[in-house]
């Protein structure tokens, strides 16, 4: 595969059924190992530092990444390598956990408005609002009737977004249940990686197959041309990085964004 064509491999097309079955996440691209990619993700992350810093003069669009997956798929370390050396200040990263006693008086989108980035930003959402047809759908949180109702409400919301010059670009990092094993494994035998494990998550484990449907369900009702879902192989770590930054800096370099003009004749200036 060309590498330049890594967003129309992975793009889930409108109104398409998706059946994860069919993705293979250990698919690579081609790539044998870790060294013949890391040479393109370097070069990736370093022009993704020049689109951040003409995204932040142009200041017309915003582009918003979200990252979705099972426990264990990534979504911390595909944030740590593929926005590696971006500028913080127009950066941020907002993990959306169990809802506050606050967010829960509220409508489930109010607490993602807030966190959607302003124009000239990147927002980086580590899960986010397809937790309430997630979760809360896997869980029976609310009822049926409730959590059926926002997959539209969500097209809605990320239509409104889109239509204010928000760029969404969503991710659904794709592992098997045995990547899943190994990584949770590798965290209890780890003293240092200790931490990152929760017994909730063995629990969470046991309905892989309720989240897989679930997860197919979101992936073919909320993936559109304005806010489209993009399934990636995620066995593979360096892989997923690879993909996820091509698909970033190709759709930046897609935006007709150019530095403003300054409202002087820089030649008439002089400097005592």
């Amino acid at each position: 595969m060309k590498l330049k064509n890594l967003d129309k491999a992975f793009i889930v097309k409108s109104r398409t059924k998706v059946n994860l079955k069919k993705y293979d996440p250990d698919y690579s691209g081609g790539f044998k190992n870790k060294e013949q990619a890391q040479e393109l993700l370097a070069k990736n992350q370093l022009r993704l530092r020049e689109l951040q810093y003409l995204l932040y003069a142009h200041d017309k669009y915003a582009l918003l990444v979200i990252l979705q997956g099972m426990d264990g798929s990534g979504k911390d370390g595909t944030i740590r390598h593929v926005m590696y050396g971006v500028n913080p200040q127009a950066c941020k990263v907002t993990s959306f956990k169990k809802p506050s006693a606050e967010e829960l008086d509220h409508g489930f989108l109010w607490r993602i408005h807030k966190a959607v980035p302003p124009k000239g930003e990147i927002g980086i959402f580590n899960r986010s609002h397809y937790e309430d047809v997630l979760v809360v759908r896997v869980h029976k949180l609310v009822p049926q009737k409730v959590w059926s109702k926002r997959y539209k409400q969500i097209n809605y919301f990320e239509q409104i977004l889109a239509t204010n010059n928000v760029k969404i670009l969503k991710f659904f990092l794709h592992i098997s249940k045995e990547e899943q094993k190994e990584r949770f494994q590798k965290r209890l035998d780890n003293p240092d990686k200790n931490w990152k494990m929760n017994p909730q998550d063995l629990e969470e484990r046991k309905l892989w197959d309720e989240y897989t449907e679930a997860y197919e369900a979101v992936l073919t009702k909320c993936s559109t041309d304005h806010a489209p879902w993009f399934i990636i192989p995620a066995n593979r770590k360096w892989f997923r990085n690879l993909a996820i930054s091509q698909i970033i800096v190709e759709t930046l370099e897609k935006l007709d964004m150019e530095f403003p003009k300054p409202t002087f004749d820089p030649k008439k200036i002089r400097i005592p």
